[in-house]
């Protein structure tokens, strides 16, 4: 049983930044495929970046490519996410999620645990 936490979330103007930490309660975090996942009210859960177990490859929702950037520090059991340049549309409930599928990390009902979410505010 792996258990996640969020933190880092909270209200920021919009061209600014904030950091996400996701920290994991197992050092067998290592073997999972990291995600990140966002819910605004009203819609669905929608993929925003994934790092696979060893932190060599990353990928990105078009909306945040070229602004987040995710990132994991598997001697800390913690899985970061730099938002940069925010916009309004950027505001949600921030979750990250542990895979052990590479070929499906970008799908939310796959992941194997999730963390109880952040909520992030961005304001004109």
């Amino acid at each position: 049983q792996v258990q996640l936490v969020e933190s880092g979330g909270g209200l920021v103007q919009a061209g600014g930044s904030l950091r996400l930490s996701c920290a994991a309660s197992a050092r067998t975090i290592s073997i999972y495929h990291m995600g990140w996942f966002r819910q605004a009210p009203g819609k669905e859960r929608d993929f925003v970046a994934a790092i696979s177990s060893s932190g060599g490859v990353v990928v990105y929702a078009d909306s945040v490519k070229g602004r987040f950037t995710i990132s994991r520090n598997n001697a800390r059991n913690t899985v970061y996410l730099q938002m940069n340049t925010v916009i309004l549309e950027d505001t949600a409930v921030y979750y990250c999620a542990a895979n052990p599928q590479w070929s499906v990390i970008t799908e939310p009902t796959t992941a194997s645990y999730w963390g109880q979410g952040t909520q992030v505010t961005v304001s004109s």
